[in-house]
């Protein structure tokens, strides 16, 4: 395979892309990197004008870019944002299945034990992680379905292989998402089509908004105890950045991974690795 080969398989230049939460940190560094590579880019997110601000005035290709308001838990919702992104770009290859997250009431505490969880933030917290996946991927794989080939990239996260302290409901929201990630890619390539793929990443720590004052103190800014376990059993000694995404995505999207369906893939620099000792 020659150089020339290669560098195409990155290019997505004719490709639309649909990223749900692709206003959150992880989701628009996705979203901006797919631009780079070419991409038309459909940034899909239940705060609009967060997208708007991430996405326009900022010297980016506005011609490529669709902002869309998209509410992963109501099927109209979805359905409607789809047909945005047929209307402007014709046709949909890929999802990214990034809308998800906890919520504070759904994490314990030496005073919000397990036992008093409200059923409805545990509730919350499962539908949007697992019900968030399953009803983006109903309506946009019955596109692909439609058109014999599509790309699914899921969210999942290193809760799923080890569920952590404190989280239960988004530990095991993820494991959902993984398991059901693993299901998906069998049904459609089965029922549908071969080259309807299925995939997951499965990023360790990163620093976001819902977590930086659980892993840093906000008026210093040093480690927590919770953030210096977590680099105590990283190899790599630091949290994740966006742009370590990267490279996973743009292969699982791309045709070097053609053969690829099914996987999840840690980035969690080492963490599942390393025993302790």
């Amino acid at each position: 395979m020659s150089n020339n080969e290669l560098n195409k398989m990155i290019d997505f230049t004719g490709q639309t892309i649909a990223v749900t939460g692709g206003a959150g940190v992880l989701g628009s560094g996705i979203a901006k990197a797919l631009l780079d590579t070419g991409a038309n880019v459909a940034v899909l997110d239940l705060d609009k004008a967060q997208a708007d601000a991430q996405f326009f005035n900022k010297g980016l290709e506005e011609s490529r870019i669709l902002t869309a308001s998209g509410n992963v838990l109501e099927p109209e919702s979805m359905s409607k944002a789809l047909a945005e992104i047929i209307a402007k770009f014709g046709k949909v290859d890929a999802l990214i299945n990034g809308a998800g997250g906890n919520h504070p009431k759904s994490t314990t505490a030496p005073d919000k034990p397990f036992f008093d969880i409200p059923l409805e933030a545990f509730k919350f917290v499962m539908d949007l992680n697992l019900l968030g996946t399953v009803i983006p991927s109903q309506i946009f794989a019955r596109h692909f379905a439609d058109n014999g080939a599509g790309n699914i990239l899921n969210i999942s996260s290193m809760n799923a292989f080890r569920p952590l302290t404190r989280i239960p409901a988004y530990s095991a929201g993820k494991a959902a998402v993984s398991n059901f990630t693993q299901w998906l890619a069998v049904h459609l390539a089965q029922e549908y089509s071969p080259n309807i793929r299925v995939n997951a990443i499965a990023p360790g720590f990163f620093l976001t908004n819902q977590n930086r004052f659980l892993l840093t103190d906000e008026k210093t800014g040093e480690l927590t105890a919770r953030g210096k376990a977590i680099i105590d059993h990283t190899p790599m000694a630091r949290f994740g950045n966006p742009e370590d995404l990267l490279g996973p995505t743009l292969w699982l999207l791309s045709p070097a991974a053609n053969f690829v369906t099914g996987t999840i893939i840690p980035i969690d620099g080492g963490f599942s690795a390393f025993s302790g000792v």
